[in-house]
């Protein structure tokens, strides 16, 4: 239980940004299914489409802190070997 008003404060806070960070990942996962389904449909245009419209989104959820860059980086490379790998 929180003591000061800093403390009380910073709970407010972080329920909010938390709530925000989950709609951030959501949203990524969101784009990331959308390649992927996609890749199993078979279309390559479509899923060239969808990789372009999920790397900008995944990068972004980097720079707001709620995806390690590694971790992102990893993803991206193995959802493009498996969109190149489409005939």
């Amino acid at each position: 239980m929180a003591n000061t008003p800093q403390a009380e404060k910073r709970i407010r806070r972080n329920d909010r940004r938390a709530e925000i960070n989950k709609a951030r990942v959501s949203r990524i996962r969101t784009f990331v299914k959308r390649v992927e389904t996609a890749i199993d449909a078979g279309g390559k245009d479509a899923a060239v489409a969808a990789l372009a419209a999920a790397q900008p989104e995944m990068m972004r959820g980097v720079s707001k802190g709620v995806l390690h860059k590694n971790t992102v980086s990893r993803k991206i490379s193995r959802l493009s070997k498996r969109v190149a790998a489409l005939v």
